[in-house]
């Protein structure tokens, strides 16, 4: 049953408010790795978590806060669940972060979700993540190059920031390849753009 609205904050009901958030969104981490996020309004998200609409209003703000709230932090459960060696490539981070996607296909099809409103109007809160999102990613990536070209792992005659570009879209396509067949060659293709980038040596 739907817990009731909430009520006005008292002294220390900003760490509680911050507690209760907190278990809204590990349920709703949940409730998207089992079920995705498409045609899943905020009000069968609150059944689904055993909260009110106006309780996830107050917390979130809108469906899309939440999504975004919801895949930043699965993302963070992902991270911890990487395998990398000692001073990885960039398409082998993404190769690992691949295979711990699949096992929370929910969340890569949130992510996905998150990525197609981000270029449509009237979806700030999406397109906000998506930039920000980008931008970050791309930068880590840049410098990841740049730590592998200065160790002999990549080449040298590669600008860093095509190559974070690069890595990202094939990531991001191959993503987007295998959540309609699962059969598709996500690893192994980005296993070869991995030969690709590399030196000869």
């Amino acid at each position: 049953m739907p817990e009731p609205e909430p009520a006005p904050a008292k002294r220390g009901g900003y760490a509680k408010g911050d507690a209760r958030k907190q278990q809204i969104l590990d349920r709703a981490i949940e409730v998207f790795a089992q079920r995705g996020a498409n045609k899943t309004s905020l009000r069968a998200i609150a059944e689904a978590v055993g909260v009110t609409h106006g309780t996830l209003i107050h917390h979130f703000g809108s469906l899309e806060e939440l999504l975004v709230a919801v895949y930043l932090a699965g993302d963070k459960s992902v991270d911890a669940r990487l395998e990398l060696s000692e001073n990885p490539s960039p398409v082998e981070i993404m190769i690992e972060s691949a295979r711990a996607n699949r096992a929370v296909p929910g969340m890569v099809q949130l992510y996905s979700t998150l990525m197609a409103a981000a270029i449509e109007e009237g979806h700030p809160a999406a397109t906000d993540f998506a930039t920000e999102w980008f931008r970050t990613v791309r930068e880590n990536i840049v410098q990841r190059v740049r730590e592998n070209q200065q160790a002999g792992r990549i080449r040298a005659d590669l600008d860093p920031r095509a190559v974070a570009s690069l890595v990202i879209a094939a990531s991001d396509g191959l993503q987007t390849q295998w959540l309609l067949d699962d059969t598709a060659p996500q690893s192994e293709a980005l296993q070869l753009l991995e030969d690709l980038l590399r030196t000869d040596e």
